[in-house]
């Protein structure tokens, strides 16, 4: 296998309970690159990301077959749970800091694993809010509730405390949609400096959004991938009818 490729899905299905929610997923995921799932709501964009972490083994009624490779390593066999998500972090919708102080937001994973130290925290809490564009903004109130923070803001610090678990990738899950033009932007650019150490994964409902920030899109309807391809391509020459017409405002 390409040692570039991240992920793997060969032949991937889901069901919750009797409803099929993904057909025959086939996509290689390359490292260092920001691919984005686009598509109209309830198509299976997320519920395909939730996969890449087994985030829907949380949920009793799903059932999946087919493979999903990660490094070499099929996560839906014998592995375990808590170092796949450690390795691919996780940033939801809406920013969800714990209520908590802005320091220990970041500190709390780290020290669940063992982390004591207080200057290597200390090292550590610092990094993680510069990569995330966010240290400028809090250095002088990191004792602080993070919940006393912007909308904008307790998202790049829920990207802060993804990045402070030292993943390598990143999975977002409409990462701006709760937030306005001005946040969204910070993301966005935050996204692009990110993807040099990162793999980054998002669903996004705003297509600009994917045309703006992503490497390669994924197109999905009805559980289907119907079109994956360079970003320019999918938005400019889609090689199929039903992506041109999502793409247009056809439908959707």
């Amino acid at each position: 296998m390409d040692a570039n490729i991240k992920f793997n899905t060969k032949n991937l299905n889901l069901f919750y309970g009797d409803f099929q929610a993904l057909k025959a997923i086939n996509m290689e995921i390359r490292e260092k690159e920001v691919t984005a799932f686009i598509g109209p709501s309830g198509c299976g964009k997320s519920t395909f990301l939730r996969c890449l972490n087994r985030m829907n083994d949380l949920i009793d009624s799903v059932k999946i077959n087919g493979e999903i490779i990660f490094d070499g390593q099929d996560i839906n066999g014998t592995i375990d749970v808590i170092n796949l998500r450690t390795r691919v972090g996780m940033v939801f919708q809406k920013p969800n800091p714990f209520p908590m102080s802005i320091y220990d937001n970041i500190a709390y994973g780290p020290k669940c694993q063992g982390l004591k130290d207080k200057n290597q925290l200390d090292t550590l809490v610092k990094e993680s809010l510069m990569k995330a564009a966010l240290w400028e903004e809090v250095k002088d109130r990191l004792n602080k509730s993070a919940l006393g923070l912007s909308g904008g803001q307790q998202q790049r610090l829920c990207i802060a405390r993804t990045i402070a678990m030292n993943p390598e990738v990143i999975l977002m899950d409409e990462p701006t949609s709760a937030l306005d033009p001005i946040a969204t932007a910070k993301i966005e650019d935050l996204m692009s400096s990110l993807k040099k150490d990162y793999t980054i994964i998002i669903v996004t409902h705003s297509m600009q959004q994917a045309g703006r920030i992503s490497d390669k899109t994924a197109f999905f309807l009805m559980g289907e991938v119907i079109e994956f391809n360079e970003t320019p391509i999918i938005f400019t020459n889609p090689q199929d009818k039903r992506t041109e017409d999502y793409i247009t405002g056809r439908f959707g």
